[in-house]
């Protein structure tokens, strides 16, 4: 009879990192996960623990302790917009760093509940391991009502009140960004053509701009009301470039800029020498628009990168979390941005000299 082998040695698991370091199961998870709330001491004695022990996450693991796959699940509207496009793909990047699979599901609008409610059955029905929603309209809170309990869910550009972990760019700081710069180059107010009202990044980013302009004692000009496309900024341009005293424009996003820039040509003011006009997003086309546009950059992959940290830290501890993350929009110059055109004299100015 051949010897009975041993039994097959078990690998360190997460606790056995916990014990180790000293610290608790969740502040493992979190040095894992690139958590920016962790000490660099703890951080430190965490990462060594794992060298030491020679740990490694193991997803099979997970899979066998929660009944769920290794795939994440999103439910994305509008991706054939820039940024929800862009949320998409760096989430993907981003889950793939962590060995996830993603599946997309796409509705044209969350107010089409009955679709919405088909994506999140299907996501659900395939064990995925926990959903995120790219949540930038007001509608997106009736959909993630038909998420199972027990179901981790993370939005993206969601808000506070839905008590969710929720990842967000500062659109509230993009458009101060954006209104500062502005008038700091000496234009006496600045117009925006906001974006659609049931947005929240729109309404925040008018919230900037207004909060920009009352910092420099300006006065707030009427605001047009545009979509996300270029035909929708040419019809706002249009009517824009018939205003003498517009000089500077902050415009809802880069392709309602674009839809400006030609509304303004087509009228004889030259961009920058007549009105200065700044867009938002960075699509990768800015740079090369004639001229190249001044615009506020959204960091999608970090955006990517922070929705899966908080999306692995509820699968990890198995606790529903409501963190936040917020992330810094950044200003991009290029050749878009100048100085207001010379005002003419004023007309008692023109009788004292004449």
């Amino acid at each position: 009879m051949s010897p009975a082998l041993p039994p097959p040695q078990r690998g360190p698991v997460m606790s056995d990192v916990a014990a180790r370091a000293g610290v608790s199961h969740q502040t493992v998870s979190r040095v894992l996960n690139g958590h920016p709330h962790v000490s660099a001491t703890t951080r430190t004695r965490v990462l060594a623990a794992i060298a030491e022990l020679g740990y490694r996450r193991n997803l099979s693991a997970r899979v066998l302790a929660t009944g769920r796959s290794n795939v994440v699940g999103v439910v994305a509207q509008n991706t054939t917009l820039y940024g929800p496009s862009s949320m998409v793909q760096a989430i993907g990047e981003a889950a793939l760093g962590a060995d996830l699979s993603l599946t997309v599901g796409h509705v044209a609008g969350y107010d089409a509940t009955a679709a919405s409610r088909r994506i999140v059955e299907r996501l659900v029905q395939q064990g995925a391991a926990g959903l995120v929603f790219i949540a930038p309209v007001d509608a997106a809170a009736e959909a993630m009502q038909l998420v199972p309990s027990g179901v981790p869910i993370v939005t993206v550009d969601g808000l506070p009140e839905w008590q969710t972990a929720n990842v967000s760019v500062d659109q509230y700081s993009g458009g101060l960004l954006a209104t500062r710069h502005l008038l700091e180059q000496g234009h006496r107010t600045v117009w925006h053509v906001a974006g659609p009202e049931q947005w929240h990044g729109s309404r925040a980013r008018e919230d900037g701009w207004r909060a920009a302009l009352a910092e420099y004692g300006a006065v707030a000009p009427p605001m047009p009301r545009a979509g996300w496309s270029a035909a929708s900024g040419y019809q706002c341009g249009r009517m824009l470039a018939r205003i003498p005293d517009c000089t500077a424009i902050f415009a809802a996003n880069d392709h309602v800029a674009l839809g400006i820039m030609r509304a303004m040509a087509e009228q004889g003011r030259s961009i920058p020498g007549d009105v200065s006009l700044i867009g938002f997003d960075d699509v990768p086309e800015a740079g090369y628009f004639h001229p190249a546009l001044t615009t506020i950059r959204q960091e999608f992959a970090e955006i990517g990168r922070q929705a899966l940290r908080l999306l692995l830290d509820q699968l990890d501890t198995g606790v529903t979390s409501a963190e936040s993350a917020l992330v810094e929009p950044v200003l991009i110059p290029r050749d878009t941005v100048a100085a207001p055109p010379a005002a003419d004299p004023a007309p008692d100015r023109q009788e004292k000299d004449s």
